[in-house]
Parts: structure tokens; C-alpha cells; sequence
């Protein structure tokens, strides 16, 4: 019998319902051993998450000052979940520990990791299964990257027995027994991992919501759910926003052909979203649109520019001596575009353009923000005619002026750039376009 992977979002442990909720979820199915919990989220809008609250301490303590306040929080918290929960372990003494910790001068790592400890500990203790620290079993190299093999053998071997196992999410530690952390989010990627090591039949993830949703509905108004997409198709909306799953969480899990299902605690019948390797195709053009802002583009012209060896490479040279990712690059025979995330701009943009200028020597070049990219996406996109002239029809009907456009070879979406003031009016306009 193949096992299934639970990965819990930080709204399924909020509080000592939505934990009960977790525990009648991962015991109605025998198949559904590996839990993978994150940090406790909000109760309510005006709440606040565990992690922020470990960073916050975290930063306080840096700068020698008092950090109770945020972590009296942190300690309340835990200890009214594990009193609702009826625990009797030593929570008390565990948050003594970390408070101390916290004061001698811990790592920021090793502060935000102990939201995620806390969560297992409790669910460890409600489904009486094994804990498996992930410092101990999901391992890194000296440059912060992931040391997959090791860690997936690790893993092999301390998850072998038959019973329930929680492992938290979001951490592991390098050679040195130093914790260190995804980034935000990460606990997505844990439970990928450990999908990936006992070659799991399933990668559920059970969140606040029922799966993903063709459009954003802050910006679209009821957008129809989507029940089957692909990895290729989901890391592109996730990238551009749709935030439901975190996309550098499909790679362990896509290289073993694991689905992954997103799946809501609070409404656990309703289908959610699987993501798989392909899908049937189906009457809709398009899997979904998803859009965001904060970006700028590098314009550079040059006459001549095709016939001029490596102008390109150096372009990107230029843009990498200053510490700066790109996101795209779409070019014509004399002129070539970059695509940063302003976060990655930040104040470098005046010295970019002035070194780009006295390197390359271009006719023109120019720095224009306040762009925000939407992404349409679907699988063989290419192969269905009209799918272009639908899009910039529905664009062009919406008075919505396309700055961008950006079409790679892999079929699998066409990406724009508009005016950020126009990325809501452009979703809702690309949305109805291909969802009648």
C-alpha cells in the first residue's frame, strides 16, 4: 500500500479546532502517514502568525532589546493549545529553552524554524506518531542549497517503519547541526521532499482554500475552479501570483510523477486541485491567468544590434555585475528588453542605465517602471489558433495599452506586460475573453 503525504498550512494548526480538524483528516485515511505541519497562522484578521513573531524577537534581541512582549505571545499561544488539546508533555519547558536561546544570540534560522518544531511536537503528541526532527534528516550544503540525495536517503531510512510519522516543515540544518530555512513558505517544500523520499502514491496539501481558481478572485468575481493542471502549468501561476502552492515545491515531487493535491481542512470533501505530470485536454483554452506588479523594464536600442557579436551577453553581464536576476529578455533585431523585479532593482537602476551607456555605447537606453506582467497559461497553446488575437482583442476592447509581450518556445503561455494601473482591468478582460 503506497502512503500519502499530508503537508498542513499554518491556517489547518491556527488553533485547537483546526488542529482536531488535521487529526480527523490524516485518521480517516490509513494510507496518510507522513504529516508535515507548518508554523500555527492567524485565528483572525487581526492576528498575527507565529513566524512573524519569531522573527520579530528574533530582531529585537539583535539589537539588545526586549524581546518578551512578541515572545509572552509566542508562549501564551502554545500553551493554550496544548492545555485545549489536553497535552501533558513539557511545552513550558520547551519554550524556556528557545527564550533562551533567543536571548544568547540564536540564529535567525534557528528562531523562525522553532514555529514549525512547536506545531509537530503538538501533532506528534495528538496522533501519537513518531517526530522526526528535519534537522536531523533533511540536510544542506555550505552554500545554503539542498543536498537532495542525502536528504532523501535520510529520510528513507528514518521513516521506514510502518507507523505515523510528523515531520515540520520549513527546515533543516548543513553539515555543522546549524538550522537553516526555506524561504517563506518552505513547508511546501518540505513535504515535497519527503513525498520524494518514500516515493509517495500522493502529495496533499491541505490549505484554506479548495484548490486553485482560474483568476484571482479580488480581481475576478466568482472565476471558475480548476480541478486538473500540470507542474508546468502551475509553477508558471504561481510565479505570477497564484499563491496557493509554493512553486519551488513541485520540483522533488515532478521528477518522481507524484500528484500533488491541494485540498481545503475546512471543507475536506470538496475536490481541490490535482497537479499532475499531463492532463486530458478539454474544451477550455486556457488553465488560468494570473498577473502582478513591480517591475521594470531595461529598454536598450541599437542599430544594427543582430549583426553585433555577444551584445546580448554582455547586456546581461552588465546586469549581473550588479547583483541583479532578470526575470525576462524579449528582443527584436535592434532593440533588446530587459525584465527585472523592482526588489531586485531596488536603487541600483540610475547606475545600470549609466554603466550600460558607457559599456555598450547603444543609440538609446532607457529604465521604465511601474509595469506590472500577467501570464496566460495552457498547455499547447501554441497549437490552438486564435488563442493570440483572442488575447489582445479582449486587451485592446478594455483600452488596456500592451507594453510587453514576451512568448517562449514551450507552448505553454504568453506572458504581458501593461501599465500597473491596468493589471486588474487586463485580468478581468483576458479572464472573460477565454471563460464564457
Amino acid at each position: 500500500m503506497k502512503k500519502v503525504v499530508c503537508k498542513f498550512g499554518g491556517s489547518s494548526v491556527a488553533d485547537a479546532e483546526q488542529i482536531k480538524k488535521v487529526v480527523s483528516i490524516v485518521q480517516s485515511d490509513e494510507r496518510r502517514r507522513f504529516v508535515v505541519p507548518s508554523a500555527p497562522g492567524k485565528r483572525s484578521d487581526g492576528d498575527t502568525k507565529i513566524t512573524d513573531l519569531l522573527y520579530l524577537c528574533h530582531d529585537l534581541a539583535r539589537q539588545n532589546i526586549d524581546f518578551s512582549g512578541p515572545f509572552d505571545k509566542i508562549h501564551t499561544r502554545f500553551l493554550d493549545l496544548a492545555a485545549a488539546l489536553g497535552l501533558s508533555f513539557d511545552m513550558e519547558g520547551m519554550l524556556g529553552e528557545i527564550g533562551r536561546l533567543i536571548a544568547g544570540g540564536a540564529g535567525r534560522d534557528y528562531v523562525a524554524s522553532r514555529g514549525e518544531y512547536l506545531s509537530g511536537r503538538i501533532l506528534a503528541e495528538v496522533l501519537d506518531a513518531a517526530f522526526v526532527d528535519p534537522a536531523e534528516a533533511i540536510l544542506f550544503r555550505s552554500d545554503g542549497r539542498l543536498d537532495s540525495d542525502a536528504s532523501y536517503a535520510r529520510l528513507r531510512a528514518r521513516l521506514a517503519a510502518d507507523q505515523c510519522y510528523v515531520i515540520p516543515g520549513f527546515y533543516g540544518a548543513d553539515a555543522e547541526g546549524e538550522i537553516v530555512t526555506f524561504s517563506r513558505g518552505g513547508s511546501d517544500i518540505t513535504g515535497a521532499i519527503v513525498a520524494r523520499a518514500v516515493g509517495a502514491a500522493v502529495y496533499e496539501n491541505w490549505t484554506d482554500v479548495s484548490g486553485l481558481l482560474m483568476a484571482d478572485p479580488r480581481m475576478v468575481p466568482n472565476p471558475l475552479p480548476v480541478e486538473d493542471i500540470t507542474y508546468r502549468e502551475m509553477r508558471e501561476l504561481a510565479y505570477m501570483g497564484a499563491d496557493v502552492f509554493h512553486d519551488e515545491a513541485m520540483f522533488p515531487v515532478r521528477e518522481a510523477k507524484i500528484p500533488i493535491h491541494i485540498r481545503n481542512t475546512n471543507r475536506p470533501k470538496d475536490a481541490g486541485t490535482r497537479i499532475l505530470p499531463r492532463r486530458e485536454r478539454t474544451d477550455r483554452m486556457i488553465a488560468g491567468v494570473a498577473g502582478r506588479p513591480n517591475f521594470s523594464m531595461l529598454f536598450i536600442e541599437k542599430a544594427m544590434m543582430n549583426q553585433t557579436r555577444g551584445f546580448g551577453q554582455r547586456v546581461l553581464e552588465v546586469v549581473a555585475r550588479h547583483g541583479i536576476s532578470y526575470d525576462h529578455t524579449p528582443s527584436g533585431i535592434d532593440t533588446m528588453s530587459v525584465i527585472i523585479q523592482d526588489e531586485q532593482l531596488a536603487h541600483k537602476g540610475e547606475l545600470l542605465v549609466e554603466d550600460i551607456q558607457r559599456i555598450l555605447e547603444p543609440d538609446r537606453v532607457e529604465l521604465i517602471r511601474g509595469l506590472a506582467l500577467i501570464a496566460t497559461v495552457g498547455e499547447g497553446m501554441s497549437h490552438r489558433v486564435g488563442i493570440a488575437a483572442r488575447l489582445f482583442s479582449a486587451l485592446a476592447d478594455a483600452g488596456v495599452n500592451v507594453r510587453v509581450i514576451d512568448q517562449g518556445a514551450s507552448e505553454i503561455n504568453i506572458i504581458v506586460g501593461v501599465k500597473e494601473a491596468d493589471l486588474d482591468r487586463a485580468i478581468v478582460a483576458i479572464y472573460r475573453a477565454f471563460v464564457t
